[in-house]
């Protein structure tokens, strides 16, 4: 769970902070929040996990993630909503990103290695 913790507040939490302060503003959105979200999120989706599966699980913690925007970021359940999609397209771009530089890497190191045949 701790390594759960500390990959979320790695890797969620800037997203999540960079999605609020588009649309809740900087005052309202801070990355402490955003850090307090993704450890009382991952929490809670342990607890509910353990006490729910499948479907209503999922429903749950959507559920509790949106609520959790909401009470954090002081926004209201659509913008809350808002900010976790923005979060979850910012996410997407981000490793699509990370995966062309890494594709890249790995063809040019490719190219290197490859023995050179007239």
């Amino acid at each position: 769970m701790l390594i759960q913790i500390l990959a979320g507040v790695i890797v969620v939490a800037p997203v999540l902070w960079l999605s609020g302060r588009v649309l809740v503003g900087g005052e309202k959105a801070k990355f402490t929040d955003a850090m307090s979200i993704v450890i009382i999120g991952v929490l809670l989706e342990a607890v509910v996990n353990s006490l729910f599966s499948g479907l209503i699980a999922s429903i749950i913690m959507i559920i509790v993630w949106l609520a959790l925007i909401k009470h954090f970021f002081d926004c209201g359940w659509l913008r809350a909503f808002l900010i976790a999609l923005i979060a979850v397209i910012i996410f997407i771009v981000i490793i699509v990103i990370l995966s062309l530089i890494g594709i890249g890497i790995l063809s040019f190191s490719e190219i290197i290695n490859r023995p050179f045949i007239v």
